[in-house]
């Protein structure tokens, strides 16, 4: 059964988000993040949808302090999908995100045999988490995911810019 157009709409960030987001801003002089280009056991790509902002998108989000990237991308991964790495994340490519702010950093991991331990509902932050057919992604991915899954697959150097 799929969720309804109701249960997929984006919601708009409350004050809190909004405060949290310019808190954020004021205190961090740069800003790096991770993602997952996380694929399962058959090649899908897990992607997923946020509340508080349009497309499907890589898993992913900031690197707190004192966090390694490694337990940061694992973090999300469990927060994000419920769902875990099954080897070792490779190190793809680093971006420059000028989209969000012009301090911003994404470290793109490449994840095989990842798994959901459990079905994602939705909370706050994620309507859905799910694969997808790389060949067959679902209607409102985002360009800079798109891109990352298309240089991934046909090998070519990643663009610097998210």
């Amino acid at each position: 059964m799929f969720p309804t157009q109701e249960a997929t709409a984006p919601m708009k960030p409350d004050l809190r988000t909004r405060l949290f987001h310019a808190w954020f801003l004021l205190t961090r002089p740069m800003t790096l993040g991770v993602r997952a280009l996380a694929l399962d056991e058959g090649g899908r790509v897990l992607l997923v949808r946020h509340t508080y902002v349009d497309g499907w998108h890589l898993p992913g989000g900031g690197v707190e302090t004192g966090e390694t990237v490694h337990d940061a991308l694992e973090k999300e991964l469990r927060e994000e999908a419920n769902a875990e790495l099954g080897a070792p994340p490779r190190l793809h490519s680093i971006h420059f995100n000028r989209q969000a702010t012009r301090r911003d950093h994404v470290v793109l991991f490449h994840c095989d045999k990842v798994r959901q331990f459990a079905p994602k509902s939705r909370d706050r932050e994620i309507i859905a988490a799910e694969f997808f057919d790389p060949d067959a992604l679902p209607e409102g991915v985002t360009r800079s995911t798109a891109a990352r899954i298309r240089e991934f697959r046909e090998g070519i150097a990643p663009d610097p810019y998210w």
